[in-house]
């Protein structure tokens, strides 16, 4: 990815600049999208490479298959990045964020549509006469670093072979990577890791040299999972610079993880029920007159909102912001559920809770259904915090706050994916929060966790003290804010909360991102992470609401459910 020194005026031009050219050999040209990744990983490792060279060969295949199966998918890219500055003790810390999020298409290369928006072509020119020496970031370019080049050829290439090396359970072979001189600019330059049994690879580190004059690649390392027999697709990229000089007096320094995921929408959302559909003989269907009854007003008011919330619920899953049910929401189910029984709670219709899938830290209510976002869910520290958080939105429940139903019109439903954060708003006024907030303190101090809400106002702590810097990561696109300003969400605990003492390693006030749910890219499936705690060494190492790099486990698909996912260790 690169960053333009001169605010762009096109970011497709930019983005076009900055990719090669695409074309193809014809005898490496990519296999017919008909044929299926199973089928083309068999005709191309029929024969096992009798040199290294066979095998810089059916690498430059597999990256040209690759590339033709991108391009039929859609995957959603996010894109979090936190500028960062030395502190007076000498460790980075994060002093201003951003984020991108859209949905990634290939077809006719690397572009996207945006769901948060970009600066207008206005703000672009502003910045262009006033800010002559500052560094932009295009948020595409994060997305072109799952691309090792889009015309790659052996011609354009120095290659020598490293080691061999295991990343998780996945035996590679290490190839470091060098452009020849004159082969054109924004090559691939770094190493490369291709596992050993169809030549595909599966992470590379490095960057894209050379850069123009007025624009610079970044560092990055990205990884791909075996999704599908023969697929290995983009997952996760990490990237990151510290020294990056672009003026006299200018040095960037900065964090970035992108994730990609929702691969595989149409068959997420593909309605299986409809082609095993049973028809009754006329003989079986009974008269069911004798109990069967309108609805009283009561009971159709709450099937039309039942029908609003189902419609919104549906609508965000199909688009893929919100996980499919599994077992992170039994996870919260249960901490409702404590709530509920320690209460004497008996609320009429089921209360269902689900994880949005992005990282910005909100959660909110649609009409029974609560939901998390895994951002959210990754920086919290222990069950009182979660708790902490599902009390508040089941307040909402509890106290029969309005949900506008609006949405029960499936019309409504009728948008295009990028204007989901304009069209679906599930915020509340000032005064159901605060009531909110004043009800869920009542919820947990009957809970079984009213001894341990220490640490949830000492997360409120951590991220009333972390707000100003990280605005892009506490700013909700579907809710309500956990912080504005001195405003914190559930300030009496708050209050009481334990006084923030960084340096101690055994006071830990929240998370890094990324270490406690595991995401499936192609399925959306979400689990809780199983990796084991890790001790640690100083307090540098607690890292709340910070950027780390990946380094996932890969393993083989095998098509017996999660087991196929990698694994990110905490």
């Amino acid at each position: 990815m690169r960053v333009s020194q001169l605010a762009p005026l096109s970011l497709f031009l930019l983005l076009a600049c900055s990719l090669p050219a695409l074309s193809q050999d014809p005898a490496s040209a990519p296999q017919p999208a008909a044929a299926t990744g199973a089928q083309d990983s068999s005709a191309l490792s029929s024969q096992a490479p009798a040199s290294f060279n066979e095998v810089l060969d059916r690498i430059v295949q597999r990256e040209h298959l690759f590339l033709a199966q991108m391009r039929h998918l859609r995957p959603l890219v996010e894109t979090y990045l936190q500028n960062l500055k030395t502190d007076k003790t000498g460790d980075d810390v994060p002093f201003k964020d951003q984020y991108y999020l859209g949905r990634l298409d290939m077809s006719d290369g690397p572009e996207d549509t945006s769901f948060v928006g970009q600066p207008g072509f206005g703000h672009r020119m502003l910045n262009h006469l006033t800010g002559m020496y500052s560094m932009h970031f295009l948020p595409l370019g994060f997305a072109q670093m799952v691309v090792l080049d889009t015309d790659f050829q052996k011609r354009y290439y120095n290659f020598n072979f490293v080691r061999r090396e295991f990343l998780g359970e996945v035996r590679c072979i290490v190839i470091d990577v060098e452009p020849k001189k004159d082969s054109g600019t924004g090559r691939f330059m770094g190493r490369i890791w291709v596992e050993d049994q169809d030549y595909n690879v599966v992470r590379f580190n490095g960057t894209y040299f050379p850069h123009p004059k007025t624009s610079y690649y970044l560092h990055f390392d990205s990884w791909r999972l075996n999704m599908r027999p023969g697929m290995w697709l983009p997952a996760y990229i990490y990237s990151e610079e510290s020294e990056l000089k672009y003026h006299v007096s200018k040095t960037l320094h900065f964090r970035a993880q992108t994730r990609l995921w929702g691969y595989d929408l149409k068959g997420l959302n593909r309605n299986s029920e409809f082609t095993q559909i049973l028809v009754d003989s006329p003989q079986s269907v009974k008269d069911q007159s004798d109990v069967a009854a309108d609805a009283t007003p009561v009971v159709a008011e709450r099937m039309w909102e039942r029908q609003a919330e189902d419609n919104a619920v549906e609508r965000m899953q199909r688009i893929g912001l919100l996980a499919p049910p599994g077992e992170v929401d039994k996870v919260l189910q249960t901490v409702v559920n404590n709530l509920l029984v320690t209460n004497n709670i008996d609320l009429q219709g089921d209360i269902r809770c689900r994880v949005l899938l992005t990282s910005p830290l909100e959660s909110f209510t649609i009409g029974h259904t609560i939901v998390v976002s895994r951002g959210l869910l990754d920086v919290l520290p222990d069950e009182a915090s979660l708790a902490m958080v599902l009390a508040h939105e089941l307040s909402h429940i509890v106290l029969g706050h309005k949900f506008d139903t609006k949405l029960a019109f499936n019309d409504r439903m009728f948008f295009p994916d990028e204007e989901s954060f304009q069209r679906l708003d599930f915020k509340r006024h000032s005064a159901d929060e605060e009531a909110a907030d004043t009800k869920a303190v009542e919820l947990l101090k009957n809970s079984p966790y009213k001894d341990k809400l220490g640490s949830a106002g000492l997360f409120l702590r951590a991220l009333q003290d972390r707000a100003p810097d990280l605005p892009n990561l506490i700013r909700p696109h579907l809710g309500n804010s956990f912080a504005q300003g001195k405003n914190t969400r559930m300030s009496v605990l708050l209050a009481s909360a334990p006084q923030l003492e960084p340096q101690r390693t055994d006071q830990i006030a929240a998370l890094p991102l990324g270490g406690r749910i595991k995401l499936d890219p192609w399925t959306d499936q979400v689990e809780m992470a199983k990796a084991k705690p890790v001790a640690l060494l100083s307090a540098k190492e607690k890292m709340p609401f910070e950027i780390t790099p990946f380094f996932p486990y890969l393993t083989r698909f095998n098509g017996r459910g999660s087991e196929k996912v990698a694994l990110l260790p905490k």
